[in-house]
Order: structure tokens, then sequence, then C-alpha cells
């Protein structure tokens, strides 16, 4: 039988004081009854002796000091976990809200999850194709990566969102791919939006969506990453699947954190973030990856939208040191109408070189990448220096380069949010591309490729 406590001491904003209680644990679920016989849901934050601090589920209004009942339940938050999830939507608790039957589970888990063992972790080598060749060309996914996609306020991250998660796939070895789709804080309209394009183009049959809405609760966005990735641990290493998990956005989690850390009067960290916001991203992020015992895998995608472009805010700063890398979203090329704007030259992913290669993508993979990076870093120079000293200023050479940055930019970069192109679509639209180029310039391309791959050139 459980305990109801009625000493509820006093509330304030989200926290709720409880004093006189027995054998509560931290992060313990509790039940709230209301004197209308209403029940709404809590979690202990905090035990000091038989006093305990719980952050309310849902609003405080309308609680009655004097008639209000508090249970505990003996377990934190839990999820229910069944195959069936998959092409369904559901809350950010983890209810169904997509008209559907209840899910019958299979078990339910603690959606913290259970760490994983450092030595068991296996080193990410196999290539994700995305379809984007902005990703797969220059900054390629791997299978048990996490690369986070840093945006601005305005930026189209939802379009490549989507893009990715109804292209990803994994070449080699065809298998049991499924994606989770995790929105933290998002309109109503952006929901709309994502559930209506995964239903059209099929893509809801694989995937597993959590939708927590702007007007939820801040508490209940603090909950729906992990119950996404509780989804993901239960199909990747219980169902043996390749499971991708895209977080979008990122920037509304830290939002919710903050509001409860000043709820709770915690001394702030940097801009009033609280000082354990590295620990609690790295919580979200380090459950991606691949285990030795398991086929499945986890990789991860979190989305986030920088505060006023700004990258050495502490959101996108901390989630940079935590992940593999970064792809940045470009206002400019944004302006220039390149979609997605995806500024190659500040990109990064720090395992590409591992999933690129003879059996995994092609042998060319590697030179032509490098060399695009430097054509084009070269050519954004020379069209800097266009504009400062004009075209005449140009040695032949130079023109060149800047011409191959305009075409690059607009054949390779901008493709659309509708276009999937394979790997080798991709590596021969960079060949085409370098060919814009004297093949004396192509210094970090092996002869043999160049002869084998090149477009030959008309005399």
């Amino acid at each position: 039988m459980l305990k109801e406590y009625k000493t509820i001491s006093e509330v304030a904003g989200p926290l709720m004081l409880v004093k006189g209680v027995e054998g509560v644990a931290y992060d313990e679920l509790g039940e709230i009854q209301l004197q209308s016989g209403e029940r709404r849901r809590c979690r202990v934050l905090e035990v000091n002796g038989d006093d305990v601090l719980v952050q309310l589920f849902e609003s405080s209004a309308g609680i009655n000091l004097q008639d209000s009942k508090v249970s505990f339940l003996g377990h934190s938050l839990e999820l229910s976990v069944s195959e069936d999830m998959l092409g369904r939507v559901f809350s950010g608790m983890g209810q169904p809200i997509d008209g559907g039957p209840e899910l019958i589970p299979e078990k339910n888990v603690d959606i913290n999850g259970l760490p994983m063992n450092p030595s068991a972790r296996v080193y990410p080598d196999e290539f994700i194709q995305t379809g984007v060749s902005a990703i797969d060309g220059l900054n390629t996914l791997v299978r048990g990566q996490k690369l986070p996609i840093f945006s601005g306020s305005g930026l189209p991250h939802a379009k490549l969102a989507a893009q990715i998660a109804r292209q990803a796939k994994v070449l080699k070895g065809e298998s049991n791919f499924a994606v989770v789709f995790c929105a933290i804080g998002i309109t109503f309209e952006e929901s709309d939006y994502f559930i209506s394009d995964f239903k059209d183009t099929g893509a809801i049959d694989r995937t597993v969506m959590f939708i927590n809405l702007a007007n939820d609760p801040a508490i209940e966005r603090i909950a729906t990453p992990r119950m996404a990735l509780t989804a993901a641990e239960y199909l990747a290493f219980e169902k043996n699947m390749h499971v991708l998990v895209i977080l979008t956005d990122i920037t509304n989690y830290a939002e919710a954190l903050r509001e409860v850390s000043s709820a709770r009067k915690e001394v702030p960290g940097r801009r009033g973030y609280p000082g354990y916001l590295y620990t609690d991203l790295a919580t979200l992020y380090e459950r991606a990856g691949r285990k030795e015992d398991s086929d499945g895998s986890i990789t991860m995608i979190p989305i986030l939208t920088m505060p006023e472009d700004d990258k050495t805010h502490p959101i996108p700063d901390l989630t940079g040191y935590i992940t593999e890398g970064q792809i940045i979203l470009s206002r400019e090329l944004y302006r220039k109408n390149v979609m997605p704007p995806i500024d190659i030259l500040p990109s990064l992913s720090r395992l590409k070189d591992k999933g690129i290669g003879p059996d995994k993508t092609r042998e060319d993979h590697s030179g032509t990448m490098n060399q695009l990076f430097a054509a084009y870093a070269r050519g954004k120079d020379a069209k800097e220096l266009m504009t400062i000293l004009g075209e005449a200023a140009l040695s032949e050479t130079d023109l060149l380069y800047a011409k191959f940055a305009e075409e690059f930019e607009q054949k390779y970069v901008s493709q659309g949010f509708t276009t999937n192109r394979e790997i080798t679509e991709t590596l021969d639209i960079g060949w085409e591309l370098l060919s814009i180029l004297p093949e004396s310039e192509l210094k970090r391309i092996k002869p043999e490729m160049i002869e084998k791959y090149g477009v030959k050139k008309e005399k």
C-alpha cells in the first residue's frame, strides 16, 4: 500500500516542498491528488532528511496545500517499449497522440538508461548515406557517431532534419534501419510539418516520433529526449536495429534546464545556464554508439539553433566538445538561396576518414574530398579579392578558382530538400566540378585516381 502524505508546505512555480516523508529516493516518481480528484505527476529533485523537493510535470495551478495528497511510486519515470512503437507518434511523456490504440508493452524501462561500458564500445566505422552531398561527400556521417547540426533562428534546419530522417540508410549489409525523431519545444506548425511530411513520404513506417510542443511544461521538455533515447536503445540493443536519433531543438531543452535551475535558486553558470549543463548534455549525447555484443547501433544528430548565430554560446560550445564534429548552417548561403545552406569550411566530421574509402564508399573519396575542401577555400578567397580589387587584378588560375567556388555552391551544396543523391553520384559531381581546374592544380589526388575517375576534357 502506498503511503499518502498531506504535508505539502509550499509551492513555488514548478517546485513543491513535502515534509515528513520516509524512504523516498532521488528521481522517484510521485503522484499528487488534488481536492477535485484530479491526479498530477511529479518527480523528486532533492531529498534533505525527511523533506523532499519535487518538480511538477503539469502546472501548479489549483493545488490546495491543505487538501492535496502526495504518494511516491517507488520508481523513476519509465517508458513502455515494444516493437509496435514504429510508425507511431507519442507525446513528450511517451503517451500515444496519433489517435491509435494504446501500446501493449513488452516491458517498462527507466528513461535514464544504463551507462554503456567504455570497454564494450565499438569504434564507429560504417558509412551512413544521408543523400545530402555536403554531408556524405565532405562531412561523412558514420554509424554510431554523434554529429550535431548548428543552425540559426529562421534557417531551414527543420527541412534538413526531415530530409535526413526520410533518406538516411546504411549501405553495407542492408539491415533493419529505424529513425527516432524527437522534437523538443517546437511550435504546433513545425510539429504538423514533420508528422505530415513523414506520413506523405511513407517514412513514418520506420519512425518513432516524440513530440513536445512549446506550450507543454518545461519539466516535460527535460524528459522528452530521454524518452526518445530509451526507445532508441531498446530498438538498437534488443532488436538489433540501426537507429538514427534526431533531436531538435537542443536549445529549447537547455532553456528548460535553465528555467528549472533558476526556480531552484541555484548559482548560475555562463549566461545564466546551470553549471552542470555540460554534464547534463553529456548524459544525452553519450547514449549514442555501438556495443560489442549487439549488431544494433545508435547514431545521433542533435540540432540546435545558436542564439544570435554565436557559436561561442554555451550550448553549441559544450555540444561541440562532447560530440564528434558539427555541421554548420550559414545565413549567407541561405540568402543566396543555396539549399540546404551548409557551410562547408567550418563544418567537420571527426570520424569521416573511418567511414570512407574502398568497400565503404569508393577509393577516390578521400582524395576528392580533400581537394574539394582546398579548392573551395581558395575559391572563396579569390572571390573576396575580386570584390576588393576587381576582376582584372586576379590571375587566370584565381579566376578559375572563383568560378569553381560559385559552381560548387550551386551544383554540389545546393540540391534542395527533396533530392536524394547516391554516394557515387555525389563523387561524380565532385569530379565534374574539379574538371574546371587545370590538372596541375589537383595536388591532393593521386594521378592514377585522376586517370581512372577524372572527367576527360575535350581538346
